[in-house]
């Protein structure tokens, strides 16, 4: 499995696009699904203008860039709930990665390297888990997106928002299937588990049981900071495994930011200060970036934050 650089230094990543989008910026995205601006001019543009404000924050803190690209809802139950057939959702994932790979051409230098990751999101709803879910009706499944986003060439992927072990193990097995490495992001909730109420320890050593530790590493999305922080009170060797993070902007819960009609962007500076306190118990966390309700603000705290 090819080496990747953000294994030996800072890479940041992008933040909550989806929410940046329809708060910040106006765009209807229905099924919360992002790919489907891929469609038109002005989509393209809408992207291109977000990944560059997130990579000129990079290039001002001399880090590598991760271009994650914006296939988190592009797979087929999503694509059939928005009335996109399987021959356009092959070509919109690819298409997603030759994005990346213009703007990695353009903008990528020896002091700013970039990393391009086919980001391939969960089944059902990142928040809560699937009754009766697989591993390999997972993979079953999974495999569709992964081949289109493989046969545009990708670094690497990157499973974000995994609610449950069997749909993380069964992406491995896909992504060991086309030769890519993969990061594994799971979903936690206020209290520090997965919403399975797995913890994350036992979540990280099933899928490398299942998978003999195919994963290049995992990383946490979708809480707050304060939600797991003291999951790294005590040092541990599954700690090790966790090397990215892309937390939430509010300190609330899933389900009280799935009620609201509004933003809640949360404080950026605190933000950024949590994460380098859990960076200085993880030094070798490599991957930072932000989920709901972050924007290109919080990734200039927190590059700030944890670059000085």
């Amino acid at each position: 499995m090819r080496a990747l650089p953000q294994r030996d230094r800072l890479f940041l990543t992008d933040s909550g696009l989806e929410t940046d989008l329809v708060f910040n910026h106006g765009v209807d995205l229905p099924c919360f699904a992002a790919f489907p601006l891929l469609r038109t001019a002005s989509g393209r543009q809408l992207f291109d203008a977000y990944f560059r404000r997130h990579i000129a924050v990079a290039a001002a803190a001399g880090t590598g860039f991760l271009l994650e690209s914006v296939t988190w809802r592009a797979s087929s139950d999503w694509a059939d709930q928005l009335g996109i057939g399987a021959g356009e959702l092959d070509s919109l994932n690819r298409d997603a990665i030759m994005m990346l790979k213009s703007l990695r051409d353009e903008l990528a230098t020896p002091r700013i390297p970039m990393v391009i990751s086919g980001c391939v999101g969960p089944r059902g709803d990142g928040y809560v888990a699937p009754q009766g879910m697989e591993a390999r009706s997972a993979q079953d499944y999974h495999n569709v997106q992964i081949a289109s986003l493989a046969s545009a060439g990708p670094d690497m992927l990157s499973a974000i928002t995994m609610t449950n072990v069997p749909e993380a193990i069964g992406i491995a097995h896909a992504a060991r299937a086309v030769d890519l490495p993969v990061a594994i992001s799971f979903t936690l909730e206020t209290d520090g588990c997965l919403p399975t109420r797995e913890t994350l320890a036992d979540a990280i050593a099933a899928v490398d049981a299942a998978t003999d530790a195919y994963p290049s590493y995992y990383m946490i999305n979708c809480a707050h900071p304060t939600h797991f922080a003291a999951l790294f009170d005590a040092p541990a060797a599954w700690q090790n495994r966790v090397q990215g993070l892309r937390a939430n902007a509010s300190t609330l819960s899933h389900a009280e930011l799935d009620a609201m009609t509004s933003l809640d962007d949360g404080d950026a500076v605190a933000l950024a200060a949590d994460y380098a306190g859990i960076r200085q118990r993880l030094p070798w966390l490599m991957v930072l970036g932000g989920c709901c309700g972050t924007d290109v603000r919080h990734i200039a705290a927190i590059a700030s934050a944890c670059t000085h």
